[in-house]
């Protein structure tokens, strides 16, 4: 669904106070008017003391945030908003640090609300499913160790399944898992997860790849390095892309937080032709998600 698109000037004088961003979430949780989540009336009194709606039925009392990314939030709305556009807009993406200077709150405030933001990135993305041509290859991130071995087997790093829709001059749609180790079991999970049934998957020659052949049309072929670029061209760029990103902006992850900036990478990824889009997507999809437990303090 095509969303509007906005600048960083409209953004602000559209939603700079606490009742404008209200407002727009209330607008887009009930798109149709006031609809009560318990009895479905669609008439409520506004009760602006507790900021919460009151339906004239059966009294239940909502508001706006009740369900949704920002339940019981004591951030402000405004600072919500601008987290959500910093977030959106940015390609290399955001740190908590720069966010923390940027909105006015802590670092820890920062680091919990960006996390939320990228946990609703995943959830959007996990409801779509691959298709058509696929390339599907193995990572490693994280865990640089000097004098240590490199690639598959390197101390200390996290493997990364990756797969991306092969649309001739372009790629389209992808999907990144970081798992425990690469093996059958969790190449055919991430397939489950990931893609449609049936679809033409291409690959290297690793063993715990032809896991592929148990649902899918399985393609392999071994791949010395100079051959890696026209046999799976997708998924090495957006790998290389990936390192890129991880290390430019957050200068490295641990595994243990590694699957969320997964996540905001594809989401952007998915989304790069919609670039002035994506503030209101993002927006929705934060709205749309259900509350999340306190995140850990990281």
């Amino acid at each position: 669904m095509k969303m509007p698109e906005i600048s960083l000037l409209e953004w602000q004088e559209r939603y700079g106070t606490e009742t404008a961003c209200a407002a727009a979430l209330a607008k887009i949780r009930w798109p149709k008017g006031f609809m009560c989540p318990k009895c479905s009336h669609e008439r409520a009194y506004y009760i602006s003391k507790r900021k919460v709606y009151e339906c004239s039925a059966c009294h239940y009392q909502v508001s706006v945030t009740a369900g949704t990314l920002f339940h019981s939030t004591n951030v402000p709305l405004v600072k919500w908003f601008w987290a959500i556009y910093l977030v959106a807009s940015d390609k290399g993406g955001i740190s908590a640090t720069r966010l923390a200077k940027h909105i006015g709150v802590s670092w820890l405030t920062a680091r919990r609300m960006l996390q939320k933001i990228r946990v609703a990135m995943g959830r959007r993305d996990s409801i779509y499913r691959l298709d058509d041509l696929i390339e599907l290859d193995d990572t490693y991130v994280g865990g640089k160790r000097s004098g240590g071995k490199r690639g598959r087997g390197a101390g200390g790093k996290k493997p990364v399944l990756v797969a991306v829709e092969n649309k001739g001059k372009k790629a389209g749609f992808m999907a990144m898992e970081a798992v425990p180790t690469i093996s059958g079991e969790t190449v055919s999970n991430f397939l489950e997860r990931r893609l449609k049934q049936g679809q033409s998957v291409r690959t290297d020659a690793l063993p715990a790849l032809n896991a592929v052949n148990d649902t899918q049309e399985h393609q392999k072929k071994i791949t010395p390095a100079k051959e890696a670029a026209n046999w799976l061209p997708w998924v090495h760029i957006v790998i290389g892309n990936l390192k890129k990103f991880l290390n430019g902006t957050y200068h490295g992850v641990s595994a243990k937080y590694l699957q969320e900036y997964l996540d905001e990478f594809c989401y952007r990824f998915n989304r790069r032709f919609w670039e002035f889009e994506l503030p209101y997507r993002l927006l929705n999809a934060c709205l749309s998600h259900l509350p999340l437990k306190q995140p850990e303090n990281c």
